[in-house]
């Protein structure tokens, strides 16, 4: 198998997503006041997510039920809070939230390899995996422990990090393993973009969330319920 493009970046001996900041010990972002509920005054509406404007909202799917949304603190910070909210009738219900983490060097609407930040929109998760076995997963899991080990250092800080994944649908093909090569608009476009395990700091380009939420959100996200990623800086989320 080729050496995997993981968050954004060649992998090849290196470590993952990792960077040498310090630990994050805040409950979620800074001044970011997320509501329980919100949802459409009128029947049949399609609500809109808190904190997402119209720009955004119009990319999120009109069957889905389930979206996990990542609010990044600032354009060129890489803390954010990641909250799961599921679709109840005509309204939005806040289920879970986490501190997060997002590339080391913030947000993107360009996307490149190595740029070190994550893109900006609207994604499907439809596949997980990890090195450890499915601890329950709705999504299709792919374990596979070699894949996923071969994608840092023996013991490497960051070993424990791809314990558990869920592939954000950027630049890859659905319906395949997280660490599958393919990169339909092209390498230089970056791919390999995952949810996984926090490791305290920035990353190439992936989102983490501690493991308690990722167990959360793979035994809750159902493909039946079409699941997505919202994920950004508020201030493009909010426009």
């Amino acid at each position: 198998m080729p050496v995997a493009l993981v968050c954004g970046v060649l992998l090849a001996g290196t470590a993952a997503c990792g960077s040498d900041g310090g630990h994050r010990n805040q409950a979620g972002a800074p001044g970011l006041n997320i509501p329980v509920v919100s949802g459409s005054p009128n029947p049949g509406a399609v609500p809109r997510l808190p904190g997402i404007g119209s720009r955004m909202s119009k990319r999120v799917p009109a069957d889905t039920r389930q979206a996990v949304v990542v609010y990044g603190d600032d354009r060129d910070s890489d803390e954010s809070t990641v909250v799961l909210y599921e679709r109840k009738a005509n309204a939005w219900k806040l289920t879970g939230t986490w501190p997060a983490h997002n590339g080391r060097q913030g947000w993107t609407t360009d996307h490149h390899l190595d740029d070190e930040r994550s893109p900006v929109g609207a994604f499907s998760l439809t596949d997980a995996g990890g090195s450890l076995e499915d601890p329950g997963s709705r999504l299709p899991y792919w374990y596979d422990d070699n894949a996923y080990a071969a994608m840092t250092e023996d013991g490497d800080e960051h070993v424990h990090d791809f314990d558990y994944v869920i592939a954000i649908d950027y630049n890859r093909l659905k319906g395949v393993a997280p660490f599958d090569w393919n990169r339909p608009e092209g390498v230089e476009k970056g791919g390999g973009i995952w949810l996984h395990l926090d490791h305290g700091d920035g990353t190439s380009a992936c989102v983490t969330v501690p493991e308690s939420g990722m167990k959360t959100l793979l035994s809750t996200l159902n493909p039946r319920l079409h699941p997505v990623v919202v994920m950004g800086d508020r201030d493009h989320l909010s426009a």
